[in-house]
């Protein structure tokens, strides 16, 4: 059973950094795809970055050039690299799994992921 468990969420100010930690265990295959997406009762559920099977990426306009997202593929995890971080970027951070996606060119669906993990708060105040 494929499981995700996402990591290193919390307070943090205006202008400060976060990275996120998605480890995922239990699938079968070396190459996969993670993304990231973000959930507030403001704006709902959205895709934020991604990083293919191919390991091409993709990053929302909002964030691009803020966050980032990197493979370790030693320790099976996944990480969102958060810089610059305003408080609009308050929200309940996902990864998820896709056996379906390879290269990346758009932020994918979240119908295209098979498996999520149970999140990770990210709260910015000003």
């Amino acid at each position: 059973q494929v499981q995700l468990v996402e990591s290193g969420g919390g307070s943090v100010q205006a202008g400060g950094s976060l990275t996120l930690s998605c480890a995922v265990s239990g699938y079968p295959y070396s190459r996969y795809c993670i993304g990231w997406f973000r959930q507030s009762p403001e704006k709902g559920r959205a895709g934020v970055a991604a990083i293919g099977a191919d390991d091409s990426t993709f990053a929302i306009h909002s964030v691009k050039g803020r966050f980032s997202v990197s493979r370790d593929n030693a320790k099976n995890t996944v990480y969102l690299h958060m810089n610059n971080v305003q408080p609009e970027d308050t929200a309940m951070y996902f990864c998820a799994l896709s056996s379906r996606v390879h290269n990346i060119l758009a932020m994918p669906r979240d119908v295209f992921f098979d498996a999520w993990g149970q999140g990770t708060q990210v709260t910015v105040s000003s």
